[in-house]
């Protein structure tokens, strides 16, 4: 770049001080938006562990951020609190032909076929969670869903869990998303669930690999342990062990939405009522419920190589955060942001960019979560159950977000008691 050419770079804002990371953390997903609003810029720089990091907000941003030829995601996930949610090696932190590679592993056990056998599964989970619940005097909501949706997901893959390995290992998967982000120790403690994971189905994958265990060919488990990257190679075994704990963590994390699906049932009364009257109705209703709620609070990239978007100066190797919650209640896009309002899809043109829970741009080339359509369709059956097929009390209880808290969720992960069928439900 010219110098005449960086004389007409526009000064970032930015805010002023020596480190954030304590506002980072004592902030949580409003920490972004909260600077947005104070220095009135969709983008700025701020410092978090004593550097500089650039943070983005917006439609527009959301599109420069998931260019490929300005940002890659390889060694973010190593940066601090970032080491929560993503392997070192897995495909959120790839590019270029690798990530095309990785990406169309995850994408090609995402077909209707898939999609429908995992409906069916989590429906026979739901029916024999809720003979348990009937039984029980009161269930936390959240640990609940978790487990029905680890187990319905380790069926899917072709490697059913026994029974007392069921809450151990969904302690370890939901600890991967679930635990609250904090400095130092936490990262530990995920990374130490992490490892147990990988190793357990590093094991499984070389068993399958020298046929000590036969997995069906057709089984999501056997197609990840044969796929062979992008020169014609057998993946790595820790590798393979990554890809399926990035495939299950997700579908563990829908409990994160259902606990949503609950509150927002219960926050806003009429909404039941439209669900079973609208057929079209319950589909926005899952929407507004993946837009309204703190669920992904960012993305992190590393700017590629050094250049200049309107006017600012984008330097290579800097950490670039994307505000996904931000983003998701940017006035800009959504018209009173801050309410629960499912009939603004009802004309919703699907842009990739202005609604992004799950990451944004292209499902095969870009960064866009490959089990979206999945998620969309168990919170679907979720909902289902919830508002047709089964009654529940919510008993006085603290349903209070704390946004400071990453993830967050209702305090009391939301209790119900008095679990029944409908009696119209009932064969």
């Amino acid at each position: 770049m010219t110098e005449e050419v960086k004389s007409l770079n526009n000064q970032m804002p930015h805010e002023e001080g020596f480190d954030h990371s304590f506002n980072f953390l004592r902030e949580g997903y409003e920490f972004i938006l909260n600077r947005k609003t104070k220095l009135q810029s969709n983008i700025f720089e701020t410092k978090i562990l004593g550097k500089n990091v650039i943070c983005l907000v917006g439609e527009e941003a959301a599109q420069l951020f998931y260019d490929n030829d300005k940002f890659e995601r390889g060694g973010v996930a190593t940066k601090g609190i970032l080491t929560t949610l993503f392997g070192e090696d897995s495909v959120q932190v790839l590019d270029g032909e690798k990530h095309r590679n990785r990406k169309k592993m995850l994408m090609s056990v995402m077909t209707p076929n898939e999609i429908n056998r995992m409906v069916e599964i989590t429906k026979t989970q739901w029916e024999m969670a809720i003979d348990r619940w009937s039984k029980a005097e009161k269930i936390v909501f959240y640990e609940e869903m978790k487990q029905l949706f680890c187990e319905a997901a380790f069926r899917w893959i072709g490697c059913p869990l026994q029974e007392q390995d069921t809450k151990k290992i969904t302690k370890e998967l939901a600890s991967i998303f679930d635990t609250p982000i904090k400095f130092g120790a936490v990262s530990w403690i995920t990374k130490n669930y992490q490892n147990k994971l990988e190793k357990t189905f590093e094991q499984y994958v070389q068993n399958t690999r020298e046929e000590k265990v036969k997995f069906p060919s057709d089984s999501v488990f056997h197609q990840f342990s044969f796929h062979k990257d992008e020169e014609g190679q057998l993946l790595d075994k820790r590798i393979v062990a990554n890809e399926i704990i990035n495939l299950l963590r997700p579908i563990v994390g829908i409990a994160i939405y259902m606990n949503f699906i609950v509150l927002a049932l219960h926050e806003f009364q009429g909404e039941k009522e439209k669900i079973k009257n609208h057929p079209d109705y319950a589909k926005m209703f899952i929407q507004e419920v993946r837009r309204f709620y703190p669920f992904m609070p960012f993305a992190a990239a590393t700017v590629k190589q050094d250049f200049t978007w309107n006017g600012y100066q984008f330097t290579a190797g800097t950490l670039t955060l994307l505000d996904i919650y931000g983003t998701n209640h940017d006035p800009n896009v959504w018209e009173n942001p801050n309410a629960f309002n499912p009939e603004r899809f009802a004309n919703w043109q699907g842009s990739p960019f202005s609604f992004i829970p799950q990451g944004g741009g292209d499902y095969f080339l870009g960064h866009r979560c490959a089990g979206e359509h999945m998620t969309l369709e168990l919170m679907n059956v979720g909902l289902d159950y919830l508002v047709n097929k089964i009654e529940y009390n919510v008993p006085e209880q603290d349903l209070s977000l704390d946004l400071s808290d990453i993830p967050s969720m209702p305090k009391s992960k939301i209790i119900l008691d008095n679990v029944r069928r409908k009696a119209e439900s009932i064969q």
